[in-house]
This record gives structure tokens, sequence and C-alpha cells, in this order.
């Protein structure tokens, strides 16, 4: 089953067989999940509380038919329910609760961005915002191989913390999936972002429609292969979670592709924005980036 929401102060009630699960993640507030002695059991009275979720994620097994009832309360929930769910993303809570930053790209500016540009063809590469709903940050680079332009948010305002959950989203989209270099997430300020020594970021390589997900300290990264897979002109929104304690969780389209430990986990570095494009041919490539998010607790 796709991911499903409730709004603040709203509820939903369903049916959970025992072969499946249930995967809460709630933004803003605690929500108190009820469940029946049996399926199809619509009366609340005869509800028992199963737990309140608050701000974490949780999955809930079922050793017998349910009849489930969501009470959001406060909060805005995400829900999942399938036999192996992929768990539940939500972006940050409050902005009063994070610190963040969103751009959304209906505008921009040059100077918000450390830009590392190579134009090596006959041409030169341009940055400029392109009509498209949502705003759009059109990146295209000159026409010769290994061109390239990477962009890293100036000042670096993010760190991995114990006890400080921390989060990435980004969506965009190439022109050639394959004949190109493509880096997004949280890095060092570095001139050489497809090979930085400290980040967790997602690389797309030449010659491949695949990106890999890498949490690099001192440059000795855990990696993780394959983990999304792209098609030119196609959307994509890639993303990662900290959950403050032990574990980073990679996203693809908003569903959980796995978890990484953070045995590699760049800590002891402050880590900023950072998204690119390197040619791999000898012809222009495109990047239009819609959106990139970064958040992490106060």
């Amino acid at each position: 089953m796709s991911q499903l929401s409730i709004a603040p102060y709203g509820s939903k009630e369903f049916d959970v067989t025992s072969s499946q699960k249930l995967a809460v993640r709630t933004n803003g507030g605690e929500a108190v999940i009820y469940q029946s002695s049996g399926p199809g059991i619509n009366v609340p009275s005869t509800m028992v509380e199963l737990a309140r979720v608050d701000g974490e994620e949780r999955v809930f097994s079922f050793t017998a038919n349910k009849t489930v009832l969501i009470d959001a309360g406060p909060a805005e929930v995400l829900y999942e329910v399938a036999t192996t769910p992929a768990a539940v993303y939500w972006l940050p809570p409050t902005p009063s609760d994070v610190h963040m930053f969103f751009d959304d790209f209906n505008t921009y500016l040059a100077s918000d961005w450390t830009i590392t540009t190579t134009e090596a063809g006959g041409g030169s590469a341009s940055e400029a915002l392109a009509d498209g709903v949502g705003g759009l940050l059109l990146i295209t680079n000159d026409a010769a191989d290994n061109d390239h332009d990477f962009f890293q948010l100036v000042k670096e305002g993010f760190k991995f913390q114990s006890g400080k959950r921390l989060w990435f989203e980004i969506r965009f989209q190439t022109n050639d999936a394959t004949e190109t270099d493509i880096v997004a997430g949280l890095q060092i300020t570095d001139t050489t972002p497809l090979a930085v020594t400290d980040g967790v970021y997602f690389l797309k390589s030449d010659g491949a429609a695949t990106a890999d997900f890498m949490v690099t300290k001192d440059s000795t990264s855990t990696t993780e292969s394959a983990v999304a897979t792209m098609a030119d002109n196609t959307d994509v929104i890639l993303g990662f979670h900290y959950d403050g304690a032990s574990t980073i969780s990679y996203y693809v389209n908003r569903v959980r592709g796995g978890t990484v430990g953070i045995t590699n986990m760049p800590d002891d570095e402050e880590l900023t924005v950072s998204f690119g494009i390197q040619n791999g041919a000898a012809a222009a490539k495109t990047l239009t980036v819609d959106y990139v998010l970064a958040a992490q607790e106060r």
C-alpha cells in the first residue's frame, strides 16, 4: 500500500490482517494508536490503546486480524500498511524545532553558493531559473567531456551530532541519466565533490543510470550501491534521515530503500548543502533542480 497521511485533529480507521504490519510516523505532535479485539469492529469504545507515537517512527505487528484507529491529535501522521512496509518518511518537524534550509528556486542568487565550474568546451556553463511549476534551477554545462558545475551553499551549517535528527532531500532531473556524474547531499566545502573526503550524499557515476549512497569520513566510505535508478528527463526525489542515534536511512521517491550504520558518519565536520553535474561525454548536459532541503534538530 502506498503511504497515506492524516491531517492534524483527524482520525482514520482501517483493517489490518495478521500478515501485515503498520508503520507510523508523526510530525509536530503526538498520535494515539488504538486496536480492536478483532476485525470490522467500528465502535471506538471497543478499542484499546496500542501505543502513542510522538515524532519517532514505529512499526507494529499483529498476531490476529485487527481494526486499527489512528487519532492524529495535533500531529500530522504518515502511515503505511503492508506485508513488509518500507516504513515511513516525512519532512522535519515545524521550523521552530529545527535549523532548516529550503530552496524552491523561485529566486536564485549566485552569491548564495560556492560554485565550482570547468568550461573546456567552446562555450560557457549557465545557471538560471527556468519556467515550471514550483520553481526550477536549470544548470547547463559547457560541451567538453568532464566539464562540470558544482554548487555548495555558502557556510557549513549542518553537523551530524548524537541526539540531533537530520534530514536531506532533493528533487531533480537530468537530460542524460547515463553519461553524467551527479552528486547531491551534505558535504564539506570542496572543489572536488565527486571525490569528497567527508559527507553523506548520493553519487551517480558516469556510464550508469544508478546512484549510490555514500557515508564518508576522512575518505573512508560506507557505500550502498545502486540504490536509485534514473531516467532521462524524469524527476527523482533522493533523501536521507539520521535518527540521531545509530542509523542513517536513505529514501528514493520518499520510500525507504535501506539503512546504514554510523561507522563512517562524518561527525567531526560541519557540512553544507551540495549538488552538481559533470559531463560524461563531449556534449552539454543539464541538471534541473526543483528544490533542495536540509534540516537538523536544534
